[in-house]
């Protein structure tokens, strides 16, 4: 695969997550019936459901401004992650923020060569994160 096309194949997945995570953060900032809805059966108040699509919508813009990529993986995997342990606790199906999440890492390592390569270098005598 040539490296235009890895170029293009990490912005698409990346733009297609990021689209899908900035309308549910939009969705939960505005307060809609629908996410009031999602937020009591998960016994959360409007409010903090407000600050979590904040939390979300900021993730989203760092993860796909190029100079706080990887943070944005990061944050947007550890809000993922909540999102996966809030489903499995209240007995709802994990497979939607799964997929989010593998996509979100695909993107970065595509997008992001020194993340890839910091990854592998884990275990590897003398070196460090």
């Amino acid at each position: 695969m040539t490296s235009k096309t890895k170029n293009i194949l990490g912005w698409v997945l990346s733009g297609l997550a990021a689209l899908l995570l900035a309308a549910s953060a939009t969705d939960k900032i505005s307060g809609s019936s629908h996410a009031l809805q999602i937020a009591s059966l998960i016994s959360l108040t409007g409010g903090t459901y407000r600050v979590l699509g904040i939390i979300e919508l900021l993730s989203v813009i760092l993860f796909l401004y190029p100079r706080t990529g990887i943070l944005g993986t990061l944050l947007l995997s550890s809000y993922l992650g909540g999102a996966i342990a809030t489903h499995l606790q209240h007995q709802q199906d994990v497979l939607f923020p799964a997929a989010f999440e593998a996509v979100i890492w695909i993107a970065a390592v595509i997008r992001f060569p020194e993340l890839t390569r910091r990854i592998k270098s884990i275990g590897t005598p003398g070196t460090f994160l």
